[in-house]
């Protein structure tokens, strides 16, 4: 049975509430797999009952109490068809009755489950893969068929790799608990990652006629808005949340009527989301002075920088140069390296960002990746060579696999072929696939 249509109000609350009273449950009962169904249950049980008889008092307590009652049904379902004692181990007497816990125990118990969940989620023994899919169906409460149909995949095969991420965290034996205090900033670093690649995931879709996907990169925003509220002193998890702000921020520019791309030095930057603009940069001013600066804070910071010139031209774009410069030293992230190119064409000439495509490309960790032969078709059109430019906006074209990526990469090339030759120049490359996932929108 599916629910129906909710209300706006009410859909929001069940979204917020569910990894808090999934948390609850996997504490209780121990078993990840099966106190998801029983919150599914619940959910489904408030999306029908709700809008009729009103959201009670204390909602989450309302999920909690059907949740686990649900949840020692099923219990006993199993015991009944495996003659265990399972309820005996739980500590649950069969006749127990589950009532909501009192209002005065809720904020605590809430705000660690809530943690625990994302730590579980993001466990080391899973891939990135695992760890983004079980994050968006057991904390961003989307569905097996949502998750699927963002990263083109079958259902029933983004229904196995949750299944499996799950069994891999039951095997791993890892209490559900938050983790030691050693282990705490690495596990922490996970999560950040975790998120950190779904919101790229939504902000340019790996494969697809979509540009971006909205739902993808808007949930990543609401978890990272949870982890800084969970972890206020987090430098890096504020960074995180005012990068996504700051670059969010550009989505209604980024494309035009028809889906388009528009790069960011052509976008209307009236268009660009002014609150989200200011609460990112208010985040990252607010953290850069208190302690040691992380990956994320460096490129909100970089991000802010765009995002506070009122036009292309006026960028800082020196200190976007050091700022990159910094950060290519911390990390050996090849986006890094080559969005740091990309800033010293722009201080001192394509020539100088060519050099440095150059030793990038001779390192091998971007071969074949789309993004290379953009800029470097970018900069060579810049430096007046437009056959190299037609050449590399054309292979750049044939290894994406976004559908407006590559539309925006032969439109250039077109129009550059024509300019120079007054024809269509030579064919475009055959079609290739780009594996390649890193960090970081390149605009």
């Amino acid at each position: 049975m599916t629910a129906p249509a909710l209300p706006t109000e009410i859909e929001g609350l069940l979204r917020d509430l569910a990894p808090r009273v999934l948390g609850s449950l996997v504490r209780r009962f121990g078993d990840f797999a099966a106190a998801e169904d029983a919150v599914q249950e619940a959910l489904l049980a408030a999306a029908l009952q709700w809008p009729k008889n009103g959201v009670p008092d204390n909602p989450r307590g309302w999920l909690i109490r059907v949740a686990s009652r649900r949840g020692i049904d099923n219990l006993r379902r199993e015991i009944s068809r495996r003659r265990r004692e399972t309820l005996a181990f739980l500590h649950v007497p069969e006749n127990a009755e589950i009532v909501a816990p009192p209002d005065h125990e809720e904020t605590v118990e809430r705000e660690e489950d809530a943690l625990v969940l994302l730590f579980l989620c993001c466990h080391d023994a899973l891939s990135d893969a695992s760890a983004i899919a079980l994050t968006l169906r057991a904390v961003g409460g989307l569905t097996t068929a949502e998750i699927a149909g963002a990263f083109l995949v079958p259902e029933a095969t983004m229904a196995q790799r949750i299944s499996r991420a799950k069994q891999t965290i039951k095997a791993s034996g890892v209490p559900f608990a938050l983790p030691t205090e050693e282990e705490k900033d690495r596990r922490v670093r996970a999560v950040l990652h975790v998120l950190y690649l779904i919101f790229n995931e939504g902000y340019t879709t790996t494969a697809g006629t979509s540009l971006h996907r909205a739902d993808l990169s808007g949930e990543a925003i609401r978890l990272s808005r949870l982890v800084h509220q969970l972890l206020p002193e987090d430098a890096e998890a504020a960074g995180l949340l005012a990068l996504m702000l700051l670059t969010d921020a550009r989505r209604p520019a980024r494309a035009g009527p028809n889906g388009e791309l528009i790069p960011l030095r052509e976008q209307d930057r009236s268009r660009w989301d002014r609150r989200a603009i200011e609460e990112g940069v208010a985040l990252i001013s607010a953290t850069l002075p208190r302690r040691a600066v992380g990956e994320y804070q460096l490129q909100a910071a970089i991000a802010a920088l765009h995002d506070e010139a009122a036009r292309a031209e006026d960028t800082d774009w020196p200190q976007i140069l050091a700022l990159y410069g910094l950060l290519k030293r911390m990390t050996d992230n090849p986006m890094v390296a080559l969005n740091h190119a990309v800033a010293a064409a722009m201080v001192s000439g394509p020539a100088a960002g060519l050099a440095l495509l150059d030793e990038l490309a001779a390192g091998g960790r971007l071969a074949g990746h789309h993004r290379l032969d953009a800029v470097r078709a970018h900069l060579l059109e810049e430096s007046g060579e437009a056959a190299g430019a037609v050449l590399h906006y054309r292979l750049a074209a044939s290894r994406t696999t976004n559908l407006p990526e590559r539309d925006y990469l032969l439109t250039r090339a077109a129009r550059l072929a024509k300019e120079t030759t007054g024809g269509d120049g030579p064919p475009p490359a055959k079609p290739g696939v780009d594996t390649a996932r890193e960090s970081g929108p390149l605009e």
